[in-house]
């Protein structure tokens, strides 16, 4: 991939307006990046003013390492020799402009489905992969664990890459042949312009509850940032644009009437477009009979619980909306046994059932723990903790949800962060001060510890559910990032007790 340098300035200019150009503007460019890390010879180094780093500080190293021109906001008084400055009064805001349009417009080029709310996207977003692919596409996806070019997998950092990484994988993506992607869309993302030079096929929201306030600090403002992805689907020139929505929840109706393409609902009420006729949840399976418009679908799912109701409604309509033949969407949905860390059951030799679910907001704390009741004929355990420095707000709210649907309550750390996990805790802790009768509650700041006395007390008909983590492999701490796995924990005491 190159462009010339000069195109790059003229797109600035068309955009942004002005743009101080320090240099030869003949020049190709090979490669853009804010990362100096990843420099090649031929690069466009953008330097990125962040809230702890300023990228204008890794300049010369940059140009140490073949970068022959910069964006910046900034000019040093010593400029290195042989690169060409283009200064600009908001790099990052040229950034967005000049990286889709360096790769190409990828976002453009194949089919997009966009898949936003705070809970039930991995799952969702695995099951329309699964879909398209059975139905004869390839797919690329990007989300919350991995991300995922046909059989090629590589692990998430963020939700949604910023806008350089995501038009890099988005080039790969259609360099491998792709012709769908399917795209867990963060509110960051939409706020931030991570998701800028992509046009979207389908939006699905799955719903809106308390998280990330850290950040947004009103639900208001959280919900806005989501409804970003459902107001840019009429623009673009792309066909049989469509948006999908949870109308049990209270946001759907407030975004669909910012959205100016079809739509197709989901719900409990049968005055929806998809909706089930029944459903029966087990242990293990779930039964579900959906009405949708394109026929009754019957369903035996090897995924359970009332949410995953709602992740295979959403994706239903996804595929509906993009015209997969229903037999297709039968023929998966009976086979698709579930996404890691998602209300994965742990099989290791021991008497009762242990579920690891990744679970960190009071709504999904819910969801997991109502199911997990369903299926407990004994004790229900909760082993849970807040991840530091983010949201607060929900530490007690998540200690009420806890108190209120488990027997047993073990409150322990996340990934405490630059916190001190004792004063998450502690915040969790100012729900649990009248303990009801019969329920109990147990403090273990080491998670490791936390999940053990869970294992060791637990009866033959008891449930443990370890929330917040799921898929994660390792908990950031105040000073390093260690290995830590939750299944791991549970499969590792109990084969030191099986020998």
């Amino acid at each position: 991939m190159e462009k010339k340098l000069s195109s790059l300035i003229d797109l600035i200019i068309e955009n942004l307006g002005h743009i101080e150009v320090l240099g030869s503007d003949d020049k190709v460019i090979t490669d853009v990046t804010a990362d100096s890390r990843v420099v090649i010879p031929g690069s466009l180094f953008i330097c990125l003013k962040g809230a702890t780093v300023d990228g204008h500080k890794f300049l010369k190293s940059a140009v140490e390492k073949g970068a022959v021109a910069a964006l910046v906001e900034d000019v040093p008084e010593e400029i290195p020799v042989g690169v060409t400055l283009l200064k600009v009064e908001d790099t990052r805001a040229a950034m967005e402009v000049i990286t889709p349009f360096f790769f190409d417009y990828p976002g453009k080029q194949m089919r997009m489905i966009g898949l936003t709310g705070t809970n039930g996207k991995t799952t969702t977003t695995n099951i329309i992969r699964t879909i398209l692919r059975k139905a004869g596409h390839k797919v690329g996806l990007i989300g919350t664990i991995n991300i995922m070019i046909e059989d090629q997998v590589t692990v998430s950092h963020n939700t949604t890459p910023d806008v350089v990484d995501l038009q890099k994988t988005l080039f790969a993506m259609q360099e491998a042949g792709c012709d769908y992607v399917v795209m867990e869309v963060s509110s960051h993302a939409l706020a931030l312009k991570r998701v800028a030079g992509c046009e979207y096929d389908c939006a699905v929201l799955t719903n809106i509850t308390q998280d990330h306030l850290d950040f947004h600090k009103t639900m208001e403002n959280y919900r806005d940032a989501k409804s970003l992805l459902f107001e840019g689907l009429a623009k673009g020139n792309k066909p049989n644009k469509h948006a999908v929505f949870n109308m049990d929840d209270a946001s759907s109706e407030i975004i669909k009437g910012r959205t100016n393409v079809p739509c197709l609902t989901y719900g409990k009420a049968d005055t929806n477009d998809i909706y089930p006729i029944k459903f029966v949840v087990g242990a293990k399976a779930m039964e579900l009979h959906l009405q949708t418009p394109i026929g009754e679908m019957d369903l035996e799912l090897k995924i359970t619980g009332e949410f995953n109701v709602y992740n295979v409604m959403a994706a239903v309509g996804a595929m509906i909306a993009e015209g997969i033949d229903k037999d297709v969407i039968v023929s998966v949905l009976d086979g698709f046994d579930g996404v890691p860390g998602r209300f994965q059951l742990v099989e290791a030799g021991q008497p009762y059932t242990c579920i690891v679910d990744y679970a960190h907001t009071p709504d999904g704390l819910v969801n997991v723990l109502t199911t997990a009741r369903s299926i407990t004929k004994g004790k229900l355990w909760s082993v849970f903790g807040c991840g530091g420095d983010r949201d607060n707000r929900k530490r007690p709210i998540m200690g009420k949800v806890c108190l209120d649907l488990a027997d047993n309550i073990v409150v322990t750390s996340d990934n405490p962060r630059t916190e001190d996990p004792e004063l998450i805790i502690d915040e969790i802790f100012t729900a649990l001060q009248d303990v009801p009768e019969g329920k109990k509650v147990f403090r273990l700041s080491d998670r490791k510890e936390a999940i053990e006395f869970a294992l060791a007390n637990a009866a033959a008909d008891d449930v443990i559910l370890i929330a917040g983590k799921g898929h994660e492999n390792y908990q950031i701490l105040k000073d390093r990032t260690i290995h830590f796995d939750d299944r791991e924990v549970v499969m590792d005491y109990w084969r030191d007790r099986n020998v």
